[in-house]
């Protein structure tokens, strides 16, 4: 009888294995769910009660915090840290910001106190280029001054323009040379700006004052940008002829005054 008997395969059969890898795979599923797992006070609570109505406990058990079972992942690991995204980072800085609230007092002194390094600076800069025009500041040809956030620098018609003319002198050639290295150095915008007193005039060249203090101007930035450093597009040129005096048109000594070519270097708001 033994003989008929099939002889069994030494060792555990072979499904075992494979049933082994699922149990295993299993264990290691729901042991990654466990880990995961977070538990809501809110939610539990509201469970607690439902189940407490449906079964009739009486008995009342206050939970304080989260319930946690104990289990060999909760000793040795701990739910990993979450990192806030750009996106929180972002709109955490955003409402802090709108809710900053400077008082006006504060504010106003701020302000003032950068209006007021603001024109420190601009009058440095100015004196600066009243120094490398000082010959000519001297012979009356040219005048510099300083207005809110604005260098002035006035070419009058003495020595620079024949009478009714927008045609350069000759011998001015070596002033335009000087004020256009001090513009050359900035960054800001330059307004050429012509002006004439009030006698009417009507030539060939110049049908009104208009056309004089606009050519005049035009004269003037071309000889600014034979320097190819600098930025055409940073020049404006205005004629505004006699609209804009400095001085009463009732003198002749007035009159000249009032005939001029300004350079204006412009500054930024300190705002």
């Amino acid at each position: 009888m033994e003989d008929d008997c099939p002889k069994c395969i030494p060792g555990a059969p072979a499904w075992i294995m494979t049933f082994a890898d699922l149990m295993s795979l299993l264990m290691c599923f729901f042991v990654l769910l466990l880990s995961f797992a977070t538990m809501d006070v809110v939610r539990f609570k509201q469970m607690a009660a439902s189940l407490k109505n449906a079964f009739g406990v009486q008995t009342e058990v206050p939970v304080y915090d989260v319930v946690k079972g104990t289990s060999v992942i909760a000793q040795h690991f701990s739910p990993a840290t979450t990192e806030p995204t750009l996106l929180d980072e972002v709109r955490q800085t955003t409402e802090s910001r709108e809710n900053l609230d400077i008082p006006e007092e504060a504010k106003k002194k701020l302000e003032d106190e950068m209006e007021k390094i603001k024109q420190q600076n601009l009058e440095v800069e100015a004196e600066k280029i009243r120094e490398s025009l000082k010959d000519e500041i001297t012979q009356g040809l040219i005048s510099v001054e300083t207005e809110r956030y604005k260098i002035i620098i006035r070419i009058q018609e003495k020595g620079s323009f024949p009478s009714g003319s927008s045609v350069l002198n000759s011998g001015f050639d070596p002033v335009m040379k000087k004020i256009t290295n001090t513009i050359k150095g900035g960054k800001g915008t330059v307004v050429i700006a012509g002006h004439t007193d009030n006698i009417p005039i009507s030539t060939e060249w110049y049908r009104s004052n208009w056309e004089l203090s606009t050519a005049r101007a035009v004269t003037v930035a071309h000889e600014i940008l034979r320097n190819r450093q600098i930025d055409k597009n940073r020049l404006v040129v205005e004629g505004h002829a006699e609209t804009r005096p400095l001085v009463s048109n009732k003198s002749a000594a007035n009159r000249a005054k009032n005939r001029r070519v300004e350079i204006v270097l412009m500054q930024d708001d300190p705002a």
